[in-house]
C-alpha cells in the first residue's frame, strides 16, 4: 500500500448565484498549490488549495485537508471535505 501526496487547488464559479465548483488544477507542491490558488482567487470568486492523500494502488482516499481559502467558497466546503 503505497500512499500518493496531491496538492491541488478547487476553483469555484458563480452559477445561477450559488457557488459552484468550477476547475482543478494539480500543483507539484503545497506552497505552489497556495500560490496559485492566492492569485486565481482575484480573477474568480474563489478558490482552495487542498493536499490528498491516497492510496497509489486502489485510490482509496486517507485524508484531504484544506491548506488555504481564498475570497468566497461555499458555507459547506470545509464540512464536505473532512468527510471526503
Amino acid at each position: 500500500m503505497a500512499m500518493k501526496t496531491t496538492f491541488l487547488v478547487q476553483t469555484f464559479v458563480l452559477k445561477r448565484k450559488r457557488l459552484m465548483p468550477g476547475d482543478r488544477q494539480v500543483s507539484p507542491t503545497s506552497s505552489g498549490a497556495l500560490k496559485r490558488a492566492e492569485a486565481m482567487a482575484s480573477r474568480l470568486p474563489g478558490t482552495a488549495a487542498l493536499q490528498i492523500v491516497a492510496d497509489d494502488e486502489t485510490g482509496e482516499l486517507e485524508s484531504a485537508t484544506i491548506l488555504g481559502q481564498y475570497g468566497e467558497v461555499p458555507d459547506d466546503f470545509a464540512e464536505n471535505v473532512r468527510e471526503a
